[in-house]
C-alpha cells in the first residue's frame, strides 16, 4: 500500500517498522470541549476505513487516538459553564464515543487522555531541557526552536519566514518569538500538577508526543489526523520527539482535508456546526459514510442537504442489492476476481475510496440486472457485502422513523426547553416520559438538550 506521506509529498510504500508488531497508527483526537461535529466524524471514517482495510489485507494494527481532556479551551468551556474540567470533558467524550459506534467506527486500541500522563510528560520535558532543546523561563518550559534545524520541514516552511509573523505574548519570556510551550506554569483557578518548575499543566503539542511515545514507541508507522494540524501541532511533535529520540518519529504522516458547510471549513468559532448525533438520526451511519467515501480524503468534501441526500439514495441501493434474495436460476456470470482486485488496487493507491465505491456500484448494478433476468446473485451479492464492511457500511436500513419524525421531535424538544425556562416542571417531565415511552432518550447538557433513540 503506498500513502501519500505530509513530510515528504510522495506516495509513500507503507513497510511496517515492526513487521511483527502490525502497524502502529496515532491519530490526534478530541479537545472535549464541546459536541463533536461531522468535520470530526469524517476524519474518524477515514482513519476507520484505513485501518479495516489493512486488517483485512492480514495486518494487525494497533490504533491510538487521544484526548486531550486539560486545555485553555477547556477550561474556559467549564468556568463559563460552571462545571467542573473533568466533567465536561467525560461527558463530551462518552457522547463522542457512542456517536463513533453508531458509525460503524471501531473502537481505537486505546484512548489515552493527557491528565493520565502527566508524570511521563514532566520526564519528556526534562528530557529536553537536558539536551539543550528547552529551558526554563518564570515557570514555564519552552521549547528552542533553533536548535532544532530540521524545524519547518512537515508544513515545508523555513525558520526565518516564520519568525517574520511570529507574535509574543508580553507575559511570555522566550528566548525567541518561535519558541512554544512544553509546560505553562499555574494560575488561579486553573488545574495543576507538580513539576521540578514549579507547579503548572502541559503546553498543547507536548501531549501527542509522550503519549504516542508510552502507547507505541519511540518510532510510528502512520501519525494522522485533520489538515489543520499539519502547523504548528504536528510540526512541534515532529521536533520535540526527535530532540528527543535522535530518530524519525513517524514513517507516513497522513492528513486528511477539512470538511467544507456551504463552501466554508467547518469551524465551531463560527458557529456553523453539525453534530454527529444531529447528522447521524437524519441520514444513518451509511449516508454518511457514503457521503465521506465519495470524495479522496486528501479532498475538501463539502457538507449539504443535497449532498447527504445523494450519499443516502446511494446507500440504499448498495444495501437493496447486497440483501435482496437471490432468485433461484443459473448463476450470475461476473469476474469477481477481478472486481476485487480493482477495489483492492484502489485502496493500495493512496486510499482512493471513490474509485473503490465506484466498484461496489458496479457490482450492485451486475447484481439487479442479474436478478431481473432471473439469475442466482448470491456469489455477487456475498463479494458486496465483503467489500461494504472493508469500508464499514453497515447495509442496515436506517431508521425511517426517527429520519422522518426528526422535525417534530425538534419542536417538542424546544416547547420543553421553554417550560423549564417558565418552571413549569410538571408539563416538561411529561413530554420527556411520553417521548421516553416513544423509544426518543433526551439528554440535558449544560450546552443544551439532545435526543436520541434509545
Amino acid at each position: 500500500m503506498r500513502l501519500t506521506d505530509t513530510l515528504s509529498g510522495e506516495k509513500k510504500p507503507l513497510l511496517p517498522i515492526d513487521p511483527a508488531g502490525g502497524v502502529r497508527m496515532y491519530v490526534c483526537g478530541l479537545t472535549p470541549y464541546s459536541r463533536a461535529h461531522v468535520g470530526h466524524a469524517l476524519k474518524a471514517v477515514v482513519f476507520d476505513v484505513l485501518r479495516r482495510f489493512l486488517e483485512w489485507r492480514g495486518h494487525r494494527v494497533r490504533h491510538v487516538e487521544n484526548f486531550t481532556d486539560i486545555d485553555d479551551k477547556l477550561i474556559e468551556r467549564a468556568n463559563a459553564l460552571g462545571v467542573s474540567i473533568a466533567d465536561l470533558a467525560a461527558e463530551h467524550i462518552e457522547d463522542y464515543l457512542a456517536n463513533l459506534h453508531r458509525l460503524n467506527v471501531l473502537p481505537a486500541t486505546v484512548y489515552p487522555r493527557v491528565t493520565e500522563f502527566i508524570p511521563e510528560i514532566v520526564a519528556f520535558i526534562e528530557g529536553l531541557v537536558a539536551r539543550g532543546h528547552a529551558y526554563e523561563a518564570g515557570g514555564d518550559v519552552y521549547f528552542r526552536v533553533r536548535s532544532w534545524p530540521a524545524y519547518g520541514k512537515l508544513s515545508h516552511r523555513r525558520i526565518d519566514e516564520l519568525k517574520a509573523g511570529a507574535r509574543v505574548d508580553p507575559l511570555e519570556r522566550k528566548e525567541d518569538p518561535l519558541d512554544f510551550a512544553l509546560w505553562k506554569a499555574a494560575k488561579p483557578g486553573e488545574p495543576s500538577w507538580p513539576s521540578p518548575w514549579g507547579p503548572g499543566r502541559p503546553g498543547w503539542h507536548i501531549e501527542c508526543s509522550v503519549m504516542a511515545y508510552h502507547t507505541l514507541g519511540e518510532q510510528i508507522d502512520i501519525h494522522g489526523g485533520g489538515a489543520d494540524l499539519i502547523f504548528p501541532h504536528h510540526e512541534n511533535e515532529i521536533a520535540q520527539t526527535e530532540a528527543l529520540t535522535g530518530k524519525p518519529f513517524a514513517s507516513i504522516w497522513v492528513h486528511n482535508a477539512l470538511l467544507q458547510l456551504s463552501g466554508e471549513k467547518m469551524s465551531k468559532s463560527l458557529g456553523n456546526v453539525v453534530s454527529i448525533g444531529e447528522a447521524l438520526d437524519r441520514w444513518g451511519p451509511d449516508a454518511f459514510r457514503t457521503f465521506v467515501l465519495q470524495s479522496h480524503y486528501r479532498t475538501p468534501a463539502t457538507f449539504s442537504e443535497e449532498a447527504m441526500e445523494a450519499a443516502r439514495a446511494g446507500a440504499e441501493r448498495l444495501r437493496e442489492a447486497a440483501l435482496a434474495p437471490a432468485p433461484p436460476g443459473p448463476p450470475l456470470e461476473l469476474p469477481l476476481a477481478a472486481l476485487r482486485e480493482r477495489f483492492t488496487a484502489a485502496m493500495e493507491d493512496d486510499l482512493n475510496t471513490p474509485r473503490a465505491l465506484a466498484v461496489l456500484f458496479e457490482l450492485a448494478r451486475d447484481i439487479n440486472r442479474g436478478r431481473a433476468e432471473g439469475r442466482d446473485t448470491a456469489a455477487a451479492q456475498g463479494l458486496l457485502r465483503e467489500l461494504a464492511g472493508v469500508l464499514g457500511l453497515t447495509l442496515q436500513e436506517p431508521p425511517r422513523r426517527r429520519q422522518d419524525a426528526a422535525p417534530f421531535i425538534d419542536l417538542l424538544v424546544e416547547v420543553r426547553s421553554a417550560l423549564r425556562a417558565a418552571k413549569q416542571y410538571a408539563l416538561a417531565d411529561h413530554i420527556r416520559a411520553r417521548l421516553g415511552e416513544l423509544g426518543i432518550e433526551l439528554q440535558d447538557t449544560p450546552e443544551g438538550t439532545t435526543w436520541r433513540e434509545a
